[in-house]
């Protein structure tokens, strides 16, 4: 049994998938005070204001803690969640025939041993269709998620290449994090 320290569905179905016991306890980190445009390193510093808040409220003293965080980039552009229609619009567009990283830092911790890691995944995407694209953005699938992305949906037929693990893309990298929950 683990605590999931995020309110996401996708990182919950993720270790159901994977048959692994949790409990999930999101927190109200407030990522706005993150001052850097780094991606890689406003990644790690949500993921670790999060843990911080988490690690005070339940320890881990009954059970370890996992928490995780995602970001997405392209052309250098630190893309977060979409504020509205228009924002996710502009993110969307700019992935569009493009090459797009998804970054996701994870904080593990028990009794036994902590894991810090930050893992990449890069998309390559043949351009979308703009029918489409209004069609995903209506349908408002694309809030919540960083970079207004979904690897596992929209974005699925426009992936021309890919580098790294869908579960990162996705937001856990659960293929990582297996090995260390064995021991």
């Amino acid at each position: 049994m683990i605590r999931l320290g995020s309110n996401s569905p996708t990182r919950a179905k993720i270790l159901k998938a994977f048959n692994i016991d949790f409990i999930q306890n999101g927190g109200n980190f407030n990522e706005d005070n993150i001052t850097t445009q780094n991606p890689k390193e406003f990644c790690y510093l949500a993921t670790k204001g999060k843990f911080d808040e988490l690690y005070l409220k339940y320890g881990i003293k009954d059970i370890p803690l996992l928490v995780a965080d995602s970001v997405v980039t392209c052309e250098g552009k630190l893309l977060r969640k979409a504020k509205d229609f228009y924002d996710a619009k502009a993110m969307l567009e700019l992935q569009s025939a493009n090459k797009t990283s998804v970054i996701t830092c994870m904080i593990y911790k028990s009794n036994k041993l902590e894991l810090i890691d930050i893992s990449i995944t890069t998309y390559e995407f043949n351009k979308f269709d703009k029918k489409d694209l209004e069609n995903y953005l209506k349908s408002g699938e694309c809030f919540g998620k960083a970079g207004a992305i979904m690897v596992e949906g929209f974005c699925k037929p426009y992936i021309k290449k890919v580098i790294g693990l869908e579960s990162t893309a996705m937001g856990l990298s659960i293929e990582k994090l297996i090995p260390f929950l064995k021991n």
